[in-house]
């Protein structure tokens, strides 16, 4: 029998989420294999600057031009592959959306074409997460909350190290019970009902924001799998 995991006060939807959760509307447009959208990954638009003049593609192929910019030109990311960038801006004839070459792109960031592949990695690791209803060290309180609801109890401390935040939740599954009653016919019926019960306790200690311990106080409520790992948020 598949274990459904729910909080003791039910799945919550968590307004305030992370930057990370918390992400405008993605785009809509397809995404060329190899590709990846960056848009809605971090909490505001990643925005760079074009080096030189640089012809714009229509894929990250660069097969086809269909304009140019001109150098400075402010331009926002919306995908990326390995070696190029899928940008939108104003090019000399126009606003245009394509793929330019990563090397003619300027960011403050050495590092962003890096921490995006990261970040994308992360992403996608902490959403199925989410979608089973579980939790792993490196996660946020609001990626916590997100996947099992309000915690049963939280407390705090706070000491020269800083802040700490402790979440604590009862974990239940449903049972299926066996009733017997009658029906509209006074016949004898037999019929399941799910009952939830309590299976155990999950504490998690957290530390510079993000989960670094988490404690079964009380039954196995991680089941088999045991403790999973996702990295850190990326800071941008």
């Amino acid at each position: 029998m598949k274990r459904l995991l729910f909080a003791a006060l039910g799945l919550l939807a968590v307004g305030n989420a992370a930057a990370q959760l918390a992400k405008p509307r993605p785009s809509t447009l397809p995404q060329e294999p190899g590709t990846f959208s960056v848009e809605g990954l971090t909490p505001k638009p990643i925005l760079v600057r074009i080096q030189a003049e640089t012809p714009v593609y229509t894929t990250n192929k660069f097969e086809r031009a269909i304009g140019s910019f001109a150098p400075g030109v402010p331009v926002t990311l919306v995908a990326m592959s390995d070696t190029a960038y899928r940008v939108r801006g104003r090019a000399r004839h126009a606003d245009v959306a394509g793929w330019v070459k990563q090397a003619d792109v300027l960011s403050r960031d050495p590092m962003l074409a890096d921490k995006l592949k990261k970040l994308f990695e992360r992403t996608q690791q902490v959403a199925e997460l989410i979608k089973n209803n579980q939790v792993a060290l490196g996660m946020t309180s609001e990626e916590v909350q997100a996947s099992l609801g309000r915690p049963t109890r939280t407390s705090a401390k706070i000491n020269a190290a800083g802040k700490q935040e402790r979440l604590e939740y009862a974990m239940f599954e449903k049972v299926p019970q066996v009733t017997t009653t009658r029906d509209a016919f006074g016949q004898l019926v037999q019929t399941v009902i799910y009952v939830k019960v309590e299976v155990g306790t999950l504490a998690l200690s957290f530390k510079d924001g993000v989960v670094d311990e988490i404690e079964e106080t009380k039954g196995n409520p991680l089941g088999a799998g045991g403790v999973k790992m996702v990295p850190v948020p990326i800071v941008f």
